[in-house]
């Protein structure tokens, strides 16, 4: 029981602040979004990661709507194993003028480290609801669901899940 719960908080932990983003305002209606997430969220993480953001800057800059024009995903993921050790017991058993001796060797490998992480970027065109075209856009309050004016005040999405 122990064990399930420490395991349990330490993935929440790696959860917790797992993905950055940041943005570039290439126009007064567009915008480049580039996110990061750990190796743990995955692609599909730093493209949800992406997303919420490109919907917090399009509420931000005033609009309502946005479309993603443009897209690039890539990852550095890698996976190290560190040296590990040899165990070795045995038992020494003495007869008279004659020895024998068992042993068993384990090796146990080192830890994995993993490093990295996964990458996306998003080009975006923003439309308020009354612009030509806003009816094909994605609504960035719809997007970000119920609770989506405080995670505009926050600012930035902290979270791949």
């Amino acid at each position: 029981m122990k064990a399930e719960i420490i395991g349990a908080m330490a993935l929440s932990s790696l959860l917790t602040a797992c993905a950055a983003s940041s943005t570039i305002r290439t126009s007064a209606d567009t915008a480049i979004i580039q996110s990061s997430a750990a190796p743990v969220c995955g692609g599909i993480g730093a493209a949800k990661v992406a997303q919420k953001q490109a919907a917090i800057e399009t509420l931000k800059a005033g609009y309502d709507r946005y479309i993603i024009a443009d897209a690039v995903a890539s990852n550095d993921v890698s996976v190290s194993q560190l040296p590990g050790s040899y165990q070795t017991t045995g038992t020494a058993s003495v007869y008279g003028n004659y020895g024998t001796f068992q042993s068993n060797t384990r090796y146990i490998p080192g830890p994995s480290i993993v490093s990295g992480g996964h990458h996306q970027a998003l080009a975006v065109r923003m439309f308020k609801d009354t612009q030509p075209g806003a009816s094909q856009a994605v609504s960035a309050r719809d997007t970000l669901g119920p609770d989506w004016q405080k995670m505009v005040k926050a600012g930035e999405v902290r979270t791949c899940s």
